[in-house]
């Protein structure tokens, strides 16, 4: 099996870097992209930097596992009008709630007062949702809070939840109230009423195992939005 060593030359290499291009783009020495590729340095704490630098998922730089390129699963949702508070709503039309001060934990979480509303709302096209099998009156939506899902959505990204779709299904981005905290991440089912909670960034934040019965799923994150 390879290391991460192995792992590293390779995605670099695909990429068209030297160590000294990759050590450039990351701010770092080239000795520091040595080490590691020489097997001196088995876990670097820059890992997602790095993996986000050679557009590959940080969970297969680091363990080997799972697809090797970042897929997205988002879905375009419709074009972008523009609009304010004062536009009508169209037919088609439905506003979402935006939870924008209260918002999920996608690294250690923070306990939740979801009534907290503040009045904000986005829009989505009724249509869109439906064909997504969306009911529109289940859609909230809130921001992230953390590092733990990165490069995927990055702490601040604006996260469509369906609040309708709580059945796990395994690999799929989920917001879940565990233990009175608010997270985003994605879930394994196991057995004996287990799951496996993973985040995308696996160098700071290993898989943890809970019992269902400690943990409730909000519903299924559908979409996000990232300024860049």
């Amino acid at each position: 099996m390879s290391e991460i060593k192995d792992r590293l030359r390779e995605a670099r290499r695909n990429k068209g870097l030297s160590q000294a291009g990759l050590s450039k783009l990351l701010g770092v020495s080239q000795a520091s992209i040595a080490a590691i590729e020489a097997g001196r340095n088995k876990r670097p704490t820059n890992l997602v930097s790095i993996a986000k630098a050679l557009d590959v998922s940080p969970y297969w730089l680091e363990t080997g596992k799972e697809d090797k390129e970042i897929i997205s699963n988002a879905t375009p949702l419709g074009k972008i009008e523009e609009w304010d508070n004062d536009t009508p709503l169209s037919e088609d039309d439905c506003e979402a709630p935006l939870y924008k001060d209260v918002k999920l934990s996608a690294g250690n979480g923070f306990a939740d007062d979801i009534e907290d509303y503040n009045g904000y709302k986005l829009r989505f096209s009724r249509n869109t949702l439906r064909k997504h099998g969306i009911s529109p009156e289940n859609v909230v939506c809130v921001m992230a809070d953390g590092d733990s899902m990165e490069p995927v959505f990055p702490s601040g990204a604006t996260l469509g939840i369906d609040t309708g779709s709580k059945n796990i299904r395994d690999g799929q981005i989920y917001a879940i109230n565990h233990g009175g905290l608010l997270r985003t991440k994605i879930l394994h089912k196991l057995p004996e009423n287990k799951v496996r909670i993973r985040s995308y960034n696996q160098s700071e934040y290993p898989d943890e195992e809970a019992s269902l019965d400690d943990l409730s799923v909000i519903g299924r994150v559908f979409w996000w939005s990232v300024m860049v």
